[in-house]
């Protein structure tokens, strides 16, 4: 197991003053008493995170320079501040650099869809069966009336497929389609003829014995390469993949092979205004590529393409499942520990309890939105559990 960075052992160092007026801001204090505040192993830290903010915060955590009791506290009052726009001071020209790159290319192009998968979905099976709930659904769960996870995502995959109306023998296609929980569950409760597209190769994998004997076909290509037509689509936890400039060819591409009076339920993260770019760290360790829409960029893509029947916001129910999964992810830790580096421990960590922070802060949202041609002619009538 390869290891992280030792607690600091000489004379204590004290912090810049800038990071300790910036985490004061937030009521964050260095080595303070609080479960929220930041004690420092190695005073390297505070290099990282001033000549790298956010990317350098998620590094030094990873090797160890600094731990926190409730990590995900301690993110959601950074965001809730909005600490990126006080910082944007002292690290104006990296930021410029990441913007400027999200800008000239397009980071989702047919030639990089692959890439999050093989980066990120492809890591390990055994990661995700033991941190995930029993159908391995890996997006949020629906914490209306649910007290535990399995529940939680059991909700969430009804509430799907009543809203998508669903009658026994249609053609679904999801994109998407994780590790088959969301294609077995409309296959075995609805009837539904089901094909699901992935960019990874061990989903597709899993997903096809999962699926076994289902009328589920599990195809591993990118959406733009689709062709026939559907009288259902779903997406979940996918549009955040596809990136800002493919926005257009993403929603023509479902337009093509949707059906005139057909439905396409969208499940998305959200942001609660416009970003230019990814959180770098998350860009680098978790999910290259990515970029979360707000809600004016998704209204813009889909003028003229499809009109919204129902717009759905269950964003805090996030920071539920990601400490749940989190939850399971330690108890679980050692089965697969010697597979494993303390150093993937704690990114893996810091991804699961800064994402919950993300959506506690409420600048992360969480989006159903139910989608239809205007050649549709049947009223529809919005769904909750």
């Amino acid at each position: 197991m390869n290891s992280v960075s030792q607690p600091y052992v000489s004379e204590q160092i004290a912090p810049p003053s800038i990071l300790v007026e910036l985490f004061a801001h937030c009521g964050i204090k260095i080595n303070g008493p609080n479960p929220w505040d930041i004690q420092v192993n190695n005073p390297k830290v505070y290099d990282a995170i001033l000549s790298k903010w956010s990317l350098g915060l998620g590094e030094s955590y990873m090797d160890g320079y600094w731990d926190c009791t409730q990590l995900d506290e301690m993110i959601s009052r950074l965001l809730s501040q909005d600490l990126n726009e006080t910082v944007r001071g002292f690290a104006r020209i990296r930021m410029a650099g990441e913007v400027m790159r999200a800008k000239l290319f397009n980071l989702q192009s047919k030639e990089r869809a692959f890439q999050v998968g093989e980066q990120h979905y492809d890591i390990g099976n055994d990661i995700f069966e033991r941190m995930l709930d029993h159908r391995m659904m890996y997006s949020c769960g629906y914490w209306e009336k649910a007290s535990n996870l399995a529940q939680a995502q059991e909700d969430k995959l009804e509430m799907i497929c009543r809203k998508l109306q669903f009658k026994a023998g249609e053609k679904l296609l999801e994109i998407g389609c994780g590790w088959g929980g969301l294609a077995a569950y409309a296959a075995k409760n609805y009837g539904v003829e089901v094909i699901g597209i992935t960019v990874s190769k061990e989903q597709q994998a899993l997903a096809q014995e999962r699926c076994a004997g289902l009328p589920v076909t599990i195809e591993l290509i990118d959406y733009r390469d689709l062709q026939g037509t559907f009288d259902k689509i779903v997406s979940v936890g996918m549009f955040e993949h596809v990136g800002e400039k493919n926005y257009i060819a993403y929603f023509d591409a479902a337009n093509r092979l949707l059906k005139d009076d057909g439905l396409f339920l969208l499940h998305t993260i959200g942001s609660d205004v416009e970003v230019t770019r990814t959180d770098p760290w998350i860009d680098r360790y978790i999910f290259p590529n990515g970029k979360i829409p707000c809600s004016a960029e998704l209204t813009s893509a889909l003028d003229s393409r499809f009109l919204i029947e129902d717009w759905h916001n269950f964003g805090q129910d996030y920071d539920k499942t990601l400490l749940a999964w989190y939850a399971n992810f330690v108890q679980n830790w050692p089965q697969v520990a010697s597979k494993y580096s303390e150093r993937f421990y704690r990114m893996w960590s810091y991804y699961l309890l800064s994402c919950a922070g993300f959506f506690r802060s409420r600048q992360g949202q969480l989006w159903q939105l139910v989608l239809s041609k205007r050649s549709r002619r049947e009223v529809y009538r919005s769904v909750r559990l």
